[in-house]
């Protein structure tokens, strides 16, 4: 790992935690500060990501820089709350979860189990209806966005679960914890969106510390996937 990859990481860790406080407020003027911080947060990883030596060498690069891309689109949509701001990043990111699948898919194992696959449904069908019926009933336009964000979603999280063993171990585990993170983060999303009536100013918190968590795991993991193999 480069100098400035080491550097822009610790600055993306920065950025992340300063946004993760402001979103945590109940002060209106804190949010308002995040426009000057939510937008730097993926350009900065991914530019930490593009700088590290193991990221040039690793299968998963252009398809995780194409998800870095479509997220930043989706991390500025969501900076306001009207309804077409959330269908655009539920689209957006949509989008960077669909390169993502796309990329884990071309390195998946074709003997693997489909236990954990089929586990990552069942999550998504225990928990996702609920959420989506709240969203019919408070936006009934958005539903269908989310149904479908919210399926391939649990897409990557069941492509992570499947990686071949020519994908290192070390990044096979970063890349299903950084899924398995974003489906927390979107669940909380989901809940503090749409099934609570008065959710508690934190909440929002907890959705930033989840996602900026789940973005760094999914580009770490695409990084260790171009390490070098040990001797």
């Amino acid at each position: 790992m480069t100098r400035a990859s080491t550097v822009l990481k610790l600055v993306y860790a920065a950025l992340a935690t300063v946004d993760t406080t402001l979103s945590a407020s109940s002060e209106p003027s804190r949010h308002r500060a995040r426009r000057f911080t939510k937008p730097l947060l993926l350009p900065t990883l991914a530019a930490s990501f593009a700088a590290d030596p193991r990221s040039r060498r690793s299968p998963l690069r252009a398809t995780t820089l194409a998800g870095q891309a479509a997220g930043w689109v989706g991390d500025v949509a969501l900076l306001r709350d009207e309804p077409k701001d959330f269908a655009l990043g539920a689209t957006a990111f949509a989008t960077g979860h669909a390169a993502y699948i796309s990329g884990l898919l071309a390195q998946r194992d074709p003997d693997a189990s489909l236990a954990k696959p089929a586990a990552v449904g069942a999550a998504w069908a225990m928990g996702a209806p609920r959420t989506l019926l709240a969203a019919y009933r408070t936006a009934p336009a958005l539903a269908p966005v989310l149904a479908v964000y919210s399926a391939i979603l649990s897409g990557t999280a069941a492509s992570a679960a499947v990686l071949g063993p020519q994908i290192p171990a070390g990044a096979r585990r970063a890349t299903l914890a950084g899924a398995g993170l974003f489906l927390v983060s979107d669940s909380i999303l989901g809940l503090r969106k749409f099934v609570l009536a008065d959710p508690p100013a934190w909440l929002e918190g907890a959705v930033m510390a989840t996602y900026c968590g789940a973005q760094f795991l999914l580009a770490e993991g695409a990084a260790r996937a171009g390490a070098p193999a040990a001797p």
